[in-house]
């Protein structure tokens, strides 16, 4: 495998409130995850690194030869733990009222691909050089295309575009999309909408079927995410299934 992430604060946000992690553990699963945070007084940044930082340690410690029916009740303990984890930070920081993140994940392992997701970040993956999106956003605008009051177009340009419907931290029980992956596919794209709300799905492809190495295909889609705009905070991790072993 080949694998790597990078966060980025963008052109406009003074400050990062985007966390990201790629880890391995010793059966040689792997977790891919981004959080994006919201809240004042810089409330977000915790927010995703509760989350982050959580899901590191707890699928290092805990993900050992899980069967497909228990990866899926991992993730939604991770989930359910972190948004717990959240309203305990609000409690003994009062400043940080209204904090929560959105995240997605995916974990790999030789016999299956599960994505968790809530909010509006992204997973995607590869096949046959076609991306396609796995994960679902919970986004108002979202919601309103799929009861058809919204066309895809209108939804790109709506001035609530990204008023979220789902976060961690925003209720006290949570519910997370998790998807079943194909896995007849060659690589793994998680983003923030950093990312995804300056380029399209077409301009990732062409960025991730390039001949740039794994780490320059990473930094390129945040230099054009940053060229278009840069908005918001950018997050991005990537892998690349081989069969020569792990890097």
């Amino acid at each position: 495998m080949k694998s790597f992430y990078l966060t980025d604060a963008g052109k406009v946000r003074s400050h990062n409130e985007d966390s990201v992690i790629i880890v391995k553990n010793q059966g040689n699963d792997y977790l891919m995850a981004i959080a994006d945070g919201m809240g004042g007084h810089s409330a977000g940044e915790v927010a995703s690194s509760i989350a982050i930082g959580y899901l590191g340690k707890y699928f290092k410690e805990t993900f050992f030869n899980m069967s497909k029916v228990d990866a899926v009740n991992w993730i939604r303990d991770a989930f359910s733990e972190i948004n717990t984890l959240i309203f305990q930070h609000e409690k003994t920081h009062p400043e940080s009222k209204g904090m929560g993140t959105t995240l997605v994940l995916a974990i790999l392992t030789k016999d299956y691909l599960l994505f968790g997701n809530v909010g509006d970040s992204s997973g995607f993956v590869m096949k046959d050089d076609k991306l396609h999106k796995v994960t679902y956003d919970h986004t108002l605008v979202n919601l309103l295309v799929s009861a058809g009051e919204l066309t895809r177009e209108e939804a790109s340009v709506h001035p609530k575009k990204n008023v979220l419907m789902k976060a961690l931290g925003a209720a006290t029980s949570v519910e997370v999309d998790i998807f079943d992956c194909d896995m007849d596919i060659s690589e793994i794209l998680l983003s923030s909408d950093g990312l995804t709300n300056m380029l399209d799905k077409e301009q990732i492809e062409k960025v991730l079927l390039s001949d740039l190495d794994v780490e320059d295909k990473v930094i390129r889609l945040i230099q054009k995410a940053n060229n278009r705009g840069g908005t918001d905070n950018i997050s991005v991790a990537y892998l690349i299934r081989s069969e020569e072993g792990d890097e």
